[in-house]
């Protein structure tokens, strides 16, 4: 799939997750065959660009691959001046959030409460688009509510106006992650316009993936939550669509070896104190299979310092291994 000047080696894309996808768990997905690996969402409001966090999620200088940069807001000139912001920083591409059902972004109207607003949605896309030379892409929903599926509406205005390709979570913004996704509105967004369709929700396993893309007619599909703890579901789904064939589980000592590496770029990343305390829900979602009583997991959240995080799960690997 093609974003503008930029050719994705494939069709499988890493979506964008407030408080995961940083810079660490980006770089992992890639390395396991990830096409596109979006950043977490940034605000757009300039005064808390300087903040500790937000400098943390704007990490993309020593970044590989193609630099997706998902951005947040309402206001369109605050938007522009985002893209702008994050473009100097080093995004290839900048992406803009109108699909986070999340009740502290859609009361400041921005992520998915935007759709019930298409003038506005279009004045933002509007200024985005003018104000950078990068490619532009949107993330939406299939509307606002069950009632009120818009995204055909919101698809059209997208092109129009100069996306260059549109991510489709297939929910609306009042399901939040209830249910089951819906890829009824993802095909006829599909049918609706040239731009390339990205087809995201409930993308589970290999076969989920096929099977999203063959009743969307989506361009690509994008994989959110079932990559938590899991970042070589990039490598099997990618083997999958290239053969039909499906890849073996990854052995548990590979295992140990990608969470090792998780923990310690999440310790160098955000620091000793931080970094530690960030590291509990990746490992938490890395060994839900196995440490199915959470007794390890338990005993695991009360370390705090990075050197005792890391001999613990060498610890706790090798007694798996053993039994």
């Amino acid at each position: 799939m093609r974003i503008g000047p930029y050719q994705l080696p494939n069709n499988v894309i890493c979506a964008p997750m407030a408080g995961v996808t940083d810079v660490a768990f980006r770089q992992l997905c890639r390395r396991f065959g990830a096409g596109l690996a979006v950043s977490e969402m940034l605000s757009s409001n300039p005064l808390v660009w300087q903040s500790e966090k937000s400098q943390k999620r704007m990490t993309h200088q020593a970044e590989t691959g193609i630099r997706s940069v998902q951005i947040a807001g309402a206001d369109p000139a605050q938007m522009a001046e985002a893209a702008q912001y994050n473009v100097a920083l080093g995004a290839d591409i900048i992406d803009i959030n109108m699909g986070c059902p999340a009740k502290k972004v859609n009361k400041k109207l921005a992520g998915s409460a935007l759709l019930q607003f298409p003038q506005l949605v279009e004045q933002i896309i509007q200024a985005v688009v003018q104000a950078v030379s990068v490619p532009v892409t949107l993330k939406i929903r299939t509307g606002w509510h069950p009632d009120h599926k818009n995204g055909v509406v919101i698809a059209r205005i997208a092109e129009a106006n100069g996306i260059q390709a549109l991510a489709v979570h297939g929910r609306t913004r009042a399901c939040m992650y209830k249910g089951d996704a819906e890829y009824d509105t993802i095909r006829a967004i599909k049918q609706a316009v040239t731009l390339p369709v990205i087809a995201n929700g409930d993308v589970t396993s290999p076969q989920k993936a096929k099977m999203v893309l063959d009743t969307t007619g989506a361009d690509a599909i994008m994989i959110g939550r079932a990559a938590q703890g899991r970042p070589w579901i990039f490598r099997e789904v990618v083997h999958f669509l290239a053969t039909g064939q499906e890849l073996a589980p990854p052995e548990l000592s590979e295992v140990e070896s990608i969470l090792q590496e998780h923990v310690q770029g999440l310790h160098q990343l955000y620091g000793p104190h931080l970094g530690p305390r960030i590291a509990r829900k990746h490992v938490g979602w890395y060994l839900a299979e196995h440490d199915a009583a959470g007794a390890f997991r338990r005993e695991f959240n009360a370390i705090e310092l990075p050197e005792q995080q890391l001999a613990a799960l060498t610890m706790y690997f090798h007694q798996l291994a053993a039994t």
